[in-house]
């Protein structure tokens, strides 16, 4: 049930949220998300996951008083629950430097562009950015249905 509560706000929030992409003016968006792909891969390829087994902190449940109906009481003891077991991917940071790494050298750099506001969504009509555009201050992004997006310039 929690996963699906989870799930249920990363989706309605990824409406609104922030666009992370890797930027060159002028290359078409299939082009740059071809790359990506591609220095992701050769980055998983030099920097393999490495996992490593972690455990959380314990936690402490303390005792209580208990009293029965006749009146006679007694303490029952506090008892530790152990932290919960995870795993950690050790090379992540590594890999993403090597990504961002490769993504420079062929002339991208990482931007986040702000979701644009209510107003200036209502007023985009329907469609994808097929070609990065220049980006300037007033640049912003409308999330389109099935997870695609168009990055537009907001009027002052």
């Amino acid at each position: 049930m929690k996963q699906m509560l989870f799930l249920a706000l990363v989706l309605v929030a990824g409406g609104c949220a922030p666009l992370s992409i890797y930027h060159r003016e002028g290359v078409r968006v299939a082009q740059m998300q071809a790359d990506t792909t591609t220095c992701q891969v050769q980055a998983l390829r030099d920097v393999p996951v490495a996992n490593s087994l972690r455990r959380g902190p314990p936690r402490y449940v303390p005792g209580g008083r208990v009293c029965r109906s006749d009146g006679t009481c007694y303490s029952r003891g506090g008892f530790y629950l152990p932290g919960e077991i995870y795993t950690v991917d050790v090379n992540l940071p590594l890999r993403r430097r090597v990504e961002a790494q490769c993504m420079a050298a062929r002339g991208y750099a990482p931007v986040t562009v702000p979701p644009c506001p209510g107003g200036v969504s209502r007023r985009v009509p329907p469609g994808q950015t097929e070609v990065l555009p220049a980006l300037t201050p007033r640049s912003c992004v409308v999330r389109q249905q099935g997870g695609g997006w168009r990055i537009v310039t907001r009027a002052q």
